[in-house]
C-alpha cells in the first residue's frame, strides 16, 4: 500500500467515525443536526490532536536537554503545538492524499536542481508547501516516493538513484542538491554510501535521526527498527552507516533540526559531527517542512550553490 492509499483509507475511516458519532448523537442523543455534525467532526479532530500531543509526551521521555537559548515559554509552546497539529493535518489530510509525482524544470534556472526526499510513512506530497517556495525561486525540483512504506532503508537507494538521474537528464545539470526530511536524510546518506558524491552538490536534512530516535521503537517495519535508539546506543545499521563516512562526505551535509522535535528524541540525535548543523527552537517535526524560518534557511543554503555548478549532458 502506498502512502497515498494509506492516507485516503485513514481519511475514510475518520469520515465514517465522524458520521457514526453524528448519527448517534442526532438519533439517540437528541442533538440538533448541526450540533450532531459538529460533535462528529469535533470528536475526530480531538482524537487527532490528542495523538499529536502524545507524541510530545513520548518525546519528553527520551529528550536531550534544551539549551537555554532555545527554551520556550508556555505561550510559545502552545503556538508550537498548534503549528505542529496544523502541519500534521495538512500533510496527512490534504497534501499526501492528493500527491502525484512531481518534476518541475525551469530551463532558465541558474540554481542547482533539487531532489526532495520524504520521511517515514509519507510521500512526495509532504513537500507541497516547500515546492511552492521552490517555484517562486524558479528552482527546478523533483520528488521521489519511497516504497514499500515499511521497507529496508537500503532498499530505497535505487529509487533515489533513478530520481537523481532523471532530474539530471531533465535539467542538464552535472550535480543535484538533495533536501530530505526525517528518514529521508538517512536514505540520502545510504545513497551516498553506495553511489558516492560526484553528482551531489549538497545534502540538506531536516529533522533526520542521524543517531536514531527512541520513538522508532513504537514504529512498524524494517526501517523503524533501523532508526531505533535505545539509551545511548543507535542501531547497528546506523552505526555502520556512520562508520562508512569520512570527512569529505560529512562536509557535504547540512543538518537542520529543532530542539523541540516531537519525533526525533533525543533531539541532539540530529546533530551530525563534521556536517554544518543549524539548530532551531519552537518547531515540531512535521512543521519543519512548512515553517518559514526553516524554509528560509534551506533556500539560503541552496542559494550558495547557484553559481558554479558545471553543466554536462
Amino acid at each position: 500500500m502506498s502512502a497515498r492509499q494509506m492516507t485516503r483509507l485513514v481519511l475514510l475511516v475518520q469520515a465514517l467515525a465522524a458520521l457514526a458519532i453524528a448519527l448517534a448523537s442526532w438519533r439517540w442523543g437528541g442533538a440538533a443536526p448541526w450540533q450532531a455534525a459538529a460533535l462528529g467532526l469535533g470528536s475526530v479532530v480531538l482524537v487527532r490532536l490528542l495523538i499529536n500531543m502524545n507524541n510530545f509526551l513520548l518525546s519528553a521521555i527520551f529528550a536531550s536537554p534544551t539549551p537555554a537559548e532555545y527554551r520556550v515559554k508556555p505561550g510559545a509552546f502552545l503556538r508550537m503545538l498548534g503549528a505542529e497539529f496544523r502541519a500534521s493535518m495538512l500533510a496527512t489530510s490534504w497534501f499526501m492524499p492528493r500527491a502525484t509525482s512531481c518534476l518541475r524544470v525551469h530551463p532558465d534556472a541558474r540554481a542547482v536542481p533539487v531532489l526532495l526526499v520524504h520521511g517515514y510513512g509519507c510521500n512526495g506530497g509532504y513537500w507541497a508547501r516547500f515546492g511552492q517556495r521552490l517555484e517562486r525561486e524558479r528552482i527546478s525540483h523533483a520528488t521521489v516516493d519511497l516504497l514499500p512504506l515499511a521497507g529496508d532503508i537500503d532498499g530505497y537507494v535505487p529509487l533515489v538513484e533513478r530520481a537523481v538521474e532523471e532530474l539530471r537528464a531533465a535539467t542538464g545539470a552535472g550535480r543535484v542538491a538533495i533536501v530530505a526530511h526525517s528518514m529521508g536524510g538517512l536514505v540520502a546518506r545510504a545513497w551516498m554510501r553506495k553511489h558516492g558524491t560526484a553528482r551531489l552538490a549538497r545534502l540538506l536534512t531536516l529533522g533526520t535521526p542521524h543517531f536514531g530516535t527512541g520513538l522508532a521503537r513504537f514504529g512498524l517495519g524494517v526501517n523503524a527498527r533501523q532508526m531505533a535508539r535505545r539509551g545511548e546506543a543507535a542501531s547497528a545499521w546506523l552505526r555502520a552507516l556512520a562508520d562508512s563516512e569520512g570527512p569529505e562526505q560529512r562536509a557535504l551535509v547540512t543538518s537542520i533540526f529543532s530542539h523541540h522535535d516531537n519525533i526525533v528524541s533525543p533531539q541532539t540525535s540530529s546533530h551530525l559531527p563534521g556536517a554544518r548543523n543549524i539548530a532551531f527552537g519552537g518547531v515540531g517535526h512535521v512543521a519543519l517542512g512548512l515553517d518559514a524560518r526553516v524554509l528560509d534557511a534551506v533556500v539560503g543554503e541552496l542559494a550558495a550553490l547557484t553559481a558554479g555548478d558545471p553543466q554536462q549532458a
